[in-house]
């Protein structure tokens, strides 16, 4: 009889690089003391059978679609980042910073979904059944229809589900699951890897959804290797800042819909809350005639939001000024503050100069550019701009402003909220709404000038 020998390599923890030594610092991601020996079993030639029945080759024309419905949830934010439900047999991810949130988020949606379609499983692998019944009366959750199941085994875990055919089966976390053939502790490579496949091998022949909860490493990708996200349907990321209460779940990965959606949400004593105008909470503090505010009308995912950013320039006292970003990204900073200096002739040398987004949010596309360059002149000449004008526009090296998409959906998020002026590219092509004047200019000095001049009007 023919038996499988095992051989020892050792594998990085990031990437899932193999190499049969020891290296310090992995040639695939390039970290340093990622790689971790561990023991391959070579496959033998009788193979487990699959758990996915076996399926004749069809054409596609003659495919029918069954009215399979997803499984809403009560909470609006949730459904609107998976596309309008969690689709049936589906494989769902959801990864995060630890102490983010996300076994709250879970254990919210285990119960939401027990009370409207039945039996949940809520596998804990990280806390004991006291622990989760400790979050659940702080979430205020009466737990009817949702069974916790506190296991680590995974051959245990599919033996238990299988026998329940729950409505929905949750696993916190992947990290923690394993699979006794298999070498290697829990959280390794090769575990994580086979206990999601096992996983979205059960969810498919079973037509059960089923989510996952990953740690990420400090570079923010999810704890294992990068063919994890591959491997499931839908990758969802939790984020916010560590000292601000709003969570942003953003989908970077979706199979039934819309990788532009992102849900919002404030961290309470009872859990993660839906924010339904995030725009008016993250100006409620606003001050008028604030020197080095601007106002922005941002999208995050398909949702027009507005920002406030806020900039401070001081003289510097090293030989070198310091730039300082909080909440947009450092290259975009020093960009626009280059094109201060060239184009728009700003001392800016001898400066030190802080730029921060309010609330904890991050602020990526380029249509921030103007906004961001006008706190920075406001700062600089401690003149405030009008506090009913919101500036929109991608800045170019040679000082002249592009336009961005979706302007009438921004600008209309502007109007409810109060704001009657918009600064924003002259060849922009829109339809202005109602309650909102647009000014459009040509370039970074043109936008200056604008918005500074006190008790000016200008129109496009």
């Amino acid at each position: 009889m023919n038996k499988g020998r095992s051989r020892t390599v050792f594998v990085c923890q990031q990437c899932g690089r193999e190499s049969p030594k020891w290296l310090g610092r992995c040639p695939g991601c390039e970290g340093w003391n990622t790689f971790v020996e561990t023991v391959v079993r070579a496959p033998t030639r009788h193979a487990a059978p699959s758990r996915l029945p076996s399926i004749a080759p069809q054409e596609l024309s003659q495919v029918t679609i069954e009215g399979t419905p997803r499984l809403t949830l009560s909470s609006a934010e949730f459904n609107r980042v998976l596309g309008g439900g969690i689709v049936p047999g589906s494989l769902v991810l959801i990864g995060g910073d630890p102490g983010i949130g996300k076994s709250t988020l879970m254990l919210q949606v285990s119960a939401m979904a027990a009370e409207r379609e039945g039996k949940v499983i809520y596998v804990s692998g990280e806390e004991s059944l006291e622990q989760v019944r400790l979050r659940a009366n702080r979430l205020g959750l009466g737990g009817e229809h949702l069974f916790v199941f506190p296991e680590t085994n995974l051959e245990i875990i599919l033996e238990h589900i299988d026998q329940e055919s729950p409505h929905l089966v949750i696993i916190d976390s992947i990290q923690t699951v394993y699979l006794d053939e298999l070498g290697g502790a829990p959280g390794s490579v090769g575990q994580i890897r086979e206990c999601t496949m096992r996983l979205m091998q059960w969810a498919k022949a079973a037509g059960i959804p089923v989510l996952l909860s990953g740690h990420v490493t400090k570079d923010g990708a999810i704890a294992g290797p990068r063919v994890l996200e591959h491997i499931v349907d839908v990758v969802l990321y939790l984020e916010g800042e560590p000292f601000s209460t709003y969570r942003l779940l953003r989908s970077v990965k979706n199979r039934f819909g819309s990788t532009n959606e992102v849900g919002i949400f404030e961290m309470r004593g009872d859990g993660l809350m839906e924010v339904d105008n995030p725009s008016q909470v993250f100006l409620a503090q606003r001050a008028r005639d604030t020197v080095g505010s601007a106002v922005v009308p941002t999208l995050e995912g398909t949702r027009p939001l507005l920002v406030e950013i806020q900039a401070l320039s001081s003289t510097t006292s090293f030989g070198l000024p310091r730039r300082t970003a909080n909440g947009i990204d450092f290259n975009r900073l020093l960009l626009i503050t280059a094109v201060l200096s060239k184009r728009a002739g700003l001392p800016l040398g001898n400066q030190d100069i802080i730029v921060n987004v309010v609330g904890g949010l991050r602020v990526n596309e380029p249509a921030a550019d103007l906004g961001i360059a006008l706190a920075i002149t406001s700062s600089l000449r401690s003149a405030a701009i009008a506090p009913d004008l919101v500036a929109i526009g991608e800045l170019g090296l040679s000082g002249e402003l592009r336009g961005v998409p979706q302007l009438e959906r921004r600008l209309a998020e502007a109007a409810k909220l109060g704001f009657g002026r918009c600064l924003l590219p002259r060849r922009a092509k829109f339809s202005a709404p109602q309650g909102i004047k647009p000014i459009g200019v040509e370039s970074l000095r043109e936008a200056i000038r604008v918005a500074l001049a006190k008790g000016e009007r200008q129109t496009s």
